[in-house]
């Protein structure tokens, strides 16, 4: 099983949802995020991190608040956004970062 940094190091980008399971918003995230990843395969990978479970990871990049969706390539973060964001947006901003 790979680490979270193996994870976010690679080529490809790296969506990674930042949530919890009591999050309400996390779960209106959850069908567009799914959305997201299925319409985008092969450009962009999507993981999922639990707050709760993984509070070092959370604290690592500063998630003080959730859902926050990050996108990494290469261990380093190309956008940021807490709170919720719609599926237009949410490609947008994958797609400015696409080689």
């Amino acid at each position: 099983m790979q680490s979270f940094q193996d994870l976010i190091q690679g080529d490809m980008p790296v969506l990674v949802d930042f949530y919890a399971d009591w999050c309400s918003p996390c779960k209106a995230m959850d069908p567009i995020i799914r959305e997201v990843a299925h319409e985008m395969t092969n450009k962009v990978r999507t993981i999922k991190i639990n707050v709760d479970n993984n509070q070092q990871a959370a604290q690592a990049f500063g998630v003080t608040g959730i859902p926050t969706l990050i996108l990494f390539r290469h261990g380093k973060v190309l956008w940021r956004q807490a709170g919720m964001v719609n599926k237009s947006s949410l490609v947008a901003a994958i797609g400015q970062h696409l080689v």
